[in-house]
């Protein structure tokens, strides 16, 4: 039977505040304004969905829309997910709390090829049907809102949406931002003008980037070819100017993995890297003004208390205005120990300036992506980076203070040979004879090889590698590498990158596939948790659905029109072209790259021959720029302003005030580090003068009296806060009050001496209530009062405790209860739970305990444990509230 939420959020799954969407800065728009109701359903676990940019600027955008609501869903843990099957409860929205079928639309992100099992996974907790035909009648006439549309959008659905056509109603390809919106507008006169589900899909196929997978089918050869005559040939891909406005984020009570302000500095890449199938979708290339970047970094760290930010492009190198946009930031915010990290860096661009506006208190860590290790190879690939400015990238990096940094290699490029293999070791170790300095550590480095991956839409898309290729070159490096001191290698298992090949430029025969796979467990995660039941998942799926002889040519590298071309070029050029010109299962998706440029520039990846940028260059002619997708928009960078110098946090204590709060309602499912959080961006969206530790990392000097147990609500919590400036006491709790959330009330604040000793130390005694339930439902109050008097006339009741050398230390517990008594709710005068009079067979108890930072603390279950000595029965802890901290 199904239960309520709120029955499921419990302390017992990890992380229940990843499920409240309570966070700040969500939308919560009123369910019976909207016209058109959206869930934004994340597949990944709330920490990755949650920071994801593309999510959080689509969600804000809909929510902007009149008469449109959206929510979010993410991928629930196992803990959860059992929970859900287990009481036959769907999958819900997290902040309306509604089961994702009574929404109007669910958007998926799809940008992972594994990851279609997830989509499939949150469907079947859902309840619903995984396929569009399941979800439609066979007469053609389903009604609208019986059960929800069901669409993806991301960078793998826009490049080849074919292994995936079955599962969606609809894909929506390429930018979202101007999109979306007109999606919902469709959806929002379909529903007033009483229109059929088909009737409804027909009328968003007409729509630029809407590609509906029912209006075609697949030819023989594996080409997709409409079946209806009001839907184009072709569907081209869109296209949206970067709005740094809506990039600004909820701020969650968890730590998520991008734990920081995210803004898009430029969106598109035209370096033309022929491996790159980002760079090639996301053309042309389109700088957002720098101004508008520094105005959105200063707003967003403002209301969001982050004290990090990141600036985001797929080559945020290519930013000119970096350096100037980053000082700029760095200069107006010195004083509030604010650091600012990117992503893998051009190592061409890297200078003195990018290294001052990334250094600092909190120094990031440093990526480059040199990709290969010879100057031939990376002119195959199209790099643009030579062997000099490698190395003075890497020796400015050494210079401006950083030991250690990142390289990312790929090994399994077109045209490459065991000398271009080994090249990475020895760029590695050339690198490092370089970086040497008088009392300084060598430079140590951390290497990712991956192998490459042919995606669609580039001119290494007919290319492919065997896995034992694979296989083998990994082996020659690992035996360079282990005579290199300093470095660490990782490898990127070759069975995951040949199912990503396998799966990416696959055809619509490979949905049953994808589904068979997720039956048999094959979730992302799996690839994690146990990469060997993965693959089996992933190889039996395949050999289920007679596809296996087709798997077997991706392993053996025999997918791979490219070696065959090369092979032939001398003699039959026809023949060349048209084994170039055999159907691809993407050829339908017009990303505006055209096809026999990709050709073309294969044949120069063949010659070893480079492209310049067209950002900054003459015009390649891809077939992107026009009135369709537009043209490259970058702008002249403004002037660096003069570097201040990097912020020193002010340690000086002046003044200490000590605050009692409560934590009440939901929040008692925030757990004390996240609660550290809280507070320190509470403090900052503040702006209160707070003093800070030193070292490496300083922190705000926030000292709690207690942790507190997750799930317990408490009235009794005490923290001190020491500032590095004097401020009216007055105004600190009327500041930081106002940028807490309601459940964290602030109850009083006293000044204390700044050098007294911590609040930690000072505390002696707790007093909680308990709320107590025996299974036996003859239970009387009489029988409560009884256990509680025998409890109090014991002198002795002993307990093991097991000690963090693993020593078992017999307690005993009665010497740390000092009172203990039954009380009545009506007796209670501050807020506890939703809580009815307590049932015959249950209580509430207010108890006192010690409470002391050596350790000695008497846990509401141990008090549970006592009672049941004295009773003889199970006793069931319902709920715990903390009332009182007593200081010593």
């Amino acid at each position: 039977m199904a239960v309520s939420v709120k029955e499921l959020i419990t302390p017992e799954i990890n992380q229940p505040a990843r499920y409240l969407g309570n966070e700040l800065g969500a939308k919560h728009k009123p369910w019976e304004s909207a016209a058109v109701r959206w869930s934004l359903t994340y597949p990944e676990i709330y920490e990755v969905g949650a920071s994801n940019l593309g999510h959080i600027i689509l969600y804000n955008i809909i929510n902007t829309q009149p008469r449109q609501l959206c929510d979010r869903a993410y991928l629930p843990a196992a803990d959860l997910s059992a929970k859900l099957r287990d009481t036959q409860t769907p999958l819900f929205a997290v902040e309306s709390r509604r089961s994702l079928t009574e929404f109007d639309i669910l958007g998926f992100s799809l940008s992972y090829e594994l990851g279609a099992t997830n989509i499939l996974e949150m469907l079947d907790l859902a309840h619903i049907p995984l396929t569009w035909k399941q979800r439609q009648e066979p007469n053609g006439q389903t009604p609208l809102g019986e059960l929800p549309l069901i669409f993806a959008g991301g960078q793998t659905a826009t490049s080849n949406p074919e292994p995936y056509a079955d599962f969606f109603d609809f894909i929506a390809l390429g930018d979202g931002e101007e999109l979306l919106p007109e999606i919902g507008l469709v959806i929002e006169e379909g529903k007033a003008a009483g229109l059929t589900r088909e009737q409804l899909l027909l009328d968003l196929a007409q729509v630029p980037g809407v590609y509906v997978p029912q209006f075609y089918d697949m030819a023989a050869d594996g080409s997709i070819h409409p079946n209806h005559p009001d839907v184009p040939a072709t569907i081209i891909r869109r296209v949206a100017t970067p709005m740094p406005a809506y990039s600004i984020t909820m701020v969650p009570f968890v730590e998520t993995v991008h734990d920081r302000l995210a803004i898009e500095v430029r969106r598109g890449c035209t370096r033309g890297c022929r491996f790159c199938q980002p760079g090639m979708l996301t053309r042309p290339a389109r700088d957002v003004e720098p101004e508008a970047v520094v105005e959105a970094i200063a707003k967003g760290m403002k209301a969001t208390g982050y004290n990090e930010f990141s600036l985001l492009s797929l080559s945020c190198s290519d930013y000119l205005s970096l350096p100037a946009v980053g000082m700029e930031i760095k200069n107006r915010l010195r004083d509030s120990n604010i650091s600012l990290s990117l992503p893998s860096q051009r190592v061409d661009r890297f200078d003195e300036n990018i290294a001052n506006i990334i250094g600092g208190t909190r120094t990031s860590s440093l990526t480059f992506a040199p990709e290969a290790g010879t100057q031939r190879m990376r002119d195959v690939i199209n790099k643009g980076l030579t062997n000099e400015e490698l190395l003075r990238g890497v020796q400015t990096a050494y210079e401006q203070g950083w030991d250690k940094i990142k390289l990312y290699f790929m090994i399994g490029l077109p045209g490459e040979t065991d000398a271009d293999v080994l090249g990475i070791a020895e760029t590695v170790r050339w690198l490092q004879s370089q970086c040497q300095g008088h009392r300084r550590r060598p430079l140590s480095i951390n290497l990712t090889i991956s192998n490459f991956t042919p995606k669609p839409h580039t001119p290494f898309q007919w290319h492919s590698v065997s896995t034992t290729e694979f296989q083998r070159k990994q082996q020659l490096l690992k035996a360079e590498f282990h005579r290199l001191k300093g470095v660490k290698a990782n490898f990127t298992d070759v069975r995951i990158s040949a199912m990503e090949d396998f799966i990416g430029r696959g055809d619509r025969r490979l949905a049953p596939v994808v589904q068979r796979a997720w039956e048999l467990g094959a979730g992302m995660d799996a690839w994690w948790e146990s990469l060997d039941r993965a693959f089996a998942a992933w190889t039996q799926a395949i050999e289920e659905s007679g596809l296996g002889w087709k798997y077997r040519q991706v392993e053996a590298g025999e997918w791979n029109l490219m070696e065959k071309a090369i092979a032939e070029d001398s003699h039959d050029h026809s023949h060349r072209e048209q084994l170039l010109d055999q159907p691809l299962p993407w050829d339908h998706i017009n990303t505006g790259i055209d096809k026999n440029w990709l050709k073309q520039d294969l044949q120069k990846a063949i010659e070893a021959a480079t492209v310049p940028d067209c950002s900054f260059a003459a015009c390649s002619h891809c077939g992107v720029c026009g009135p369709e997708l537009g043209h490259n928009v970058v702008f002249t960078p403004p002037p660096i302003p003069e570097f201040t110098g990097h912020f020193v946090p002010p340690s000086q204590r002046v003044q200490r005030f000590r605050v009692w709060f409560g934590k009440l309602g939901e929040m008692a499912l925030v757990g004390h580090l996240d609660l550290m959080k809280v507070f320190d961006r509470a403090v900052r969206r503040a702006e209160l003068p707070i003093s800070f530790t030193g070292g490496y990392h300083p922190g705000p000097r926030i000292s709690p009296a207690n942790a507190l147990p997750l799930g317990t609500t408490s009235t009794g919590e005490i923290a001190d806060f020491d500032l590095a400036e004097t401020m009216d006491i007055q105004t600190f709790q009327r500041e930081l009050s106002a940028c807490l959330p309601d459940n964290l009330p602030i109850y009083r604040v006293e000044e204390v001496d700044v050098n007294s000793a911590a609040i930690a130390q000072t505390i002696g005694q707790a007093t909680y209530i308990i709320h107590l339930q025996a299974q036996d439902e003859t239970i009387t109050p009489n029988h409560w009062a009884s256990w509680v008097e025998a409890v109090l006339n014991s002198s002795e009741m002993l307990w093991e405790k097991t000690t963090k050398s693993g020593k078992i230390r017999i307690i005993n517990l009665r010497e740390q209860l000092l009172q203990l008594e039954a009380i009545v709710k009506e007796t209670v005068k501050i807020p506890l739970w939703e809580l009815d009079q307590p049932a015959p067979n249950a209580t509430l108890l207010r108890y006192l305990g010690t409470c002391r930072n050596d350790g000695t603390q008497l846990r509401p279950e141990q008090v549970v444990y006592m009672l049941e000595q004295v009773s003889s029965l199970e006793l069931q802890l319902i709920s715990i509230h903390r009332e009182h901290l007593t200081l010593a």
